[in-house]
């Protein structure tokens, strides 16, 4: 299976829709969003683009299960509730997708975790690979792979960041969109975090270095 691996969407349709422009000409059997869809400006409108993906799996993450009081008014609690049923982890081709590890959706996995920690999180998985994210930063460490963020990446670089798997084996995808018509729309909206997320995620991206120093391992 070519299954694509869309994680930390975090509400930013721009960045979104520029993925799944990208996305018509590969051809895959399967879209997994990894969790962190909608939780940011723009809630319902990302989650209309999700919704028309064919083939779509949705695996909850911490902001799915935890919803903050905006995204609750915006899409209503029985959309709410049926977020909070998506499943922790979805296996698809002998891969498992879960939102950060197998065992939790908060589990912090960077360039600085150990080894030993990675092996733990991994620790009883069958799966030949193991598809995570919540740390917005792409990497491998042996069967574990983060895809990276699509709204929100802590890469140093300002574009959507995402994961193909062919067949079993993870290729990192980097895809452009307008920046300024997203910092445009998003210091429209009622987002209250819309200057500052402009000011750290549009017009610059945290780096990776910048995102561990805060995260650890």
């Amino acid at each position: 299976m070519r299954i694509a691996a869309l994680y930390d969407v975090h509400g930013m349709p721009w960045a979104l829709e520029s993925v799944l422009a990208e996305l018509r000409n590969e051809r895959v059997d399967a879209v997994v969003f990894g969790g962190d869809l909608v939780a940011g400006p723009f809630p319902a409108e990302t989650l209309a683009l999700a919704h028309g993906v064919p083939g779509t799996r949705f695996v909850r993450g911490n902001a799915e299960r935890e919803p903050d009081e905006r995204v609750v008014t915006i899409l209503g609690t029985e959309e709410v509730e049926r977020q909070r049923a998506w499943p922790a982890a979805v296996v698809l081709d002998d891969v498992l997708f879960c939102h950060a590890t197998p065992g939790s959706d908060m589990e912090i996995v960077t360039d600085a975790s150990a080894d030993e920690k990675i092996a733990a999180a991994l620790d009883g998985v069958e799966a030949r690979l193991v598809v995570g994210g919540h740390t917005h930063m792409q990497q491998r460490r042996g069967a574990y792979v983060n895809a990276g963020s699509v709204g929100m990446p802590y890469e140093g670089e300002v574009a959507a960041f995402w994961l193909l798997v062919d067949q079993g084996e993870p290729s990192f995808r980097r895809t452009p969109f307008d920046v300024d018509s997203a910092i445009d729309l998003l210091m429209r909206s009622d987002w209250p975090d819309a200057r500052a997320f402009a000011e750290d995620n549009l017009r610059r991206s945290v780096s990776r270095n910048e995102a561990i120093a805060v995260f650890g391992g």
